[in-house]
């Protein structure tokens, strides 16, 4: 028998045998599949809806880390382009060669309004290993990344 569970977004399509006969005891539930209808979010995690709702916010810190050509190529508004290969030597430069590299002020370590994002979410997380090395205990990152913005965008912000 096929037994489909649904809880918050996940859905688990699984396989249920039951024991010596009696459809009221599982004696085995083998899950075939899981799918999400949206990725989990975590504490590191920032969602589309939490990103948008940052925006009136002027604190907020939105670091870009894909390449300068997929930054000029199309980019979400306000975000600041850090590619992820200069992000450590970036934050450990002085808030004035911060200032005067990228034209932003420098994040602080203690900042809670900082996001990295990149295409799809892969190089973001590792900028936020690099970030959390460095003490920045409190940024996240946008794991949809820019192709989630993108789509969201032209969905009417869905």
């Amino acid at each position: 028998m096929l037994l489909v569970v649904c809880a918050l977004s996940v859905v688990v399509v699984a396989q249920e045998t039951h024991c010596g006969g009696t459809p009221d005891r599982l004696c085995d539930v083998k899950p075939e599949a899981v799918y999400y209808k949206e990725p989990p979010i975590t504490d590191s995690e920032v969602s589309y809806k939490q990103l948008k709702t940052m925006f009136p916010s002027s604190s907020i810190q939105l670091f870009d880390v894909r390449n300068p050509d997929e930054f000029e190529a199309g980019h979400i508004p306000g975000s600041t382009n850090v590619p992820l290969g200069e992000l450590q030597e970036a934050l450990r430069l002085s808030s004035d060669q911060f200032k005067q590299r990228f034209g932003v002020r420098a994040p602080h370590k203690e900042d809670s309004s900082i996001v990295v994002y990149c295409q799809r979410g892969r190089r973001s997380a590792t900028a936020l290993d690099i970030m959390w090395a460095l003490g920045f205990s409190r940024a996240r990152h946008y794991a949809g990344g820019y192709s989630d913005w993108v789509q969201r965008e032209e969905q009417g912000g869905v």
